[in-house]
């Protein structure tokens, strides 16, 4: 375990949970992990005369120049949820769905998850060599490696990409696992109980119509490593 994961998560007032909080973890291994593996990120913010959530790709950069880290999101410079963003406080969650909780009534019904919520100010990177480096993480995030494939991205492509920017520092981890939790005369009932497991298989991946059938060696493993 690197130097990085090892150090605590210390919730703020806004990070610290209010219910199930023994499903809570404090480790900030366990925020890395699950920011490594989430696909999609939610990113909330107000833009003014309503609030919105929105799907993100997300590139974490344990080095990064803010506190504890930096996780980026990307999006259009005239995306008005991205340039009312700034200097703002935002929240981006990022949630994997490991199951079904089938209980015996519908009240103890849940799922089996891990969730990391991370909470701070976003800022617009101006720098070019961090602008670029988020974007090449953004990609690597989807297909690691794949950013090194490609070609650079041209000034018109890079212009029309804004990139926010949000400390790692204020952060909270809750997971789920296990069996329903029924009351016991609801066991005692005899009723059937358990859990339907999920989770995200790649298929194999599908050429496009104007490509060649030779699929990259990059895009092989990231296949392979999803269970195609």
């Amino acid at each position: 375990m690197s130097t990085i994961d090892a150090t605590p998560l210390s919730p703020t007032p806004r990070t610290t949970l209010g219910r199930s909080r023994e499903r809570g973890l404090t480790d900030r291994a366990a925020l890395h992990a699950i920011l490594r593996e989430a696909l999609v990120a939610h990113l909330g913010v107000d833009v003014g005369d309503h609030p919105v959530v929105l799907p993100v790709a997300i590139a974490v950069d344990l080095d990064g120049p803010d506190a504890d880290g930096t996780l980026y999101v990307h999006g259009s410079v005239a995306a008005r949820w991205l340039t009312r963003s700034e200097r703002r406080t935002v929240c981006v969650t990022a949630t994997l769905l490991d199951g079904l909780v089938v209980a015996r009534s519908g009240f103890h019904h849940s799922m089996n998850y891990r969730s990391a919520v991370v909470v701070g100010e976003a800022r617009i990177v101006e720098d070019p060599q961090e602008k670029a480096h988020a974007l090449d993480l953004t990609v690597d995030h989807v297909v690691p490696g794949r950013s090194a494939t490609l070609r650079p991205p041209t000034r018109k492509e890079v212009a029309a990409t804004a990139v926010l920017a949000i400390p790692l520092r204020e952060a909270s981890v809750k997971v789920r696992a296990g069996d329903p939790v029924d009351d016991d005369t609801d066991v005692e009932a005899g009723a059937w109980a358990g859990v339907v497991p999920l989770s995200t298989v790649a298929s194999s991946p599908v050429s496009a119509a104007d490509s060649h059938d030779e699929v990259p060696a990059d895009v092989v493993s990231r296949a392979a490593q999803l269970g195609a």
